[in-house]
């Protein structure tokens, strides 16, 4: 994995933090200092990284928008 995917998915992150929990927070915490060292992540902390990602990037459902749009 490229430092460009790290930084994309630490600024998503980022805007769930409020929702993290305590050791996801400092988990998170930790990944942000290392991605400012520029240091490269493991394969445990990159994993556990798109876990997170994963978590709470939920895609939205655009289905349910095309009532308002004709086809």
């Amino acid at each position: 994995m490229s430092y460009r995917d790290q930084e994309k998915f630490l600024e998503i992150i980022k805007k769930h933090e409020r929702n993290l929990t305590p050791k996801e927070c400092e988990e998170y915490k930790m990944f942000m200092k290392m991605h400012k060292d520029e240091e490269d992540f493991d394969t445990v902390s990159l994993r556990r990284l798109q876990e997170l990602y994963e978590k709470y990037n939920v895609p939205v459902d655009k289905s349910k928008y095309d009532k308002f749009f004709k086809k």
